[in-house]
């Protein structure tokens, strides 16, 4: 498993327009994909669990990825959250 920390920089947090560009970008990814704040962990493929997580600017998450390509897939999402800023 590879974790990876991304902060969020987006002024609105991750609502739903990055966030759902989040999940499109991380069903591309054969690994099992889970994000983790504040003590929970919900899964990166799942519009619906991320919005559970209260996304707020300046929020730090734990991008985990297990599997095949589980290197790239959380450096690039963490790259990713990280690369929105409204």
């Amino acid at each position: 498993m590879v974790k990876k920390e991304a902060i969020i920089k987006a002024v609105n947090g991750l609502h739903v327009r990055p966030a759902s560009t989040f999940v499109k970008k991380a069903k591309e990814y054969s690994s099992e994909i889970t994000i983790e704040s504040d003590g929970k962990s919900v899964s990166g493929k799942s519009l619906f669990r991320l919005q559970t997580l209260e996304l707020s600017s300046g929020k730090k998450l734990l991008i985990c990825a297990e599997g095949e390509d589980e290197e790239i897939a959380a450096s690039e999402l963490a790259k990713l959250i990280e690369s929105f800023k409204e």
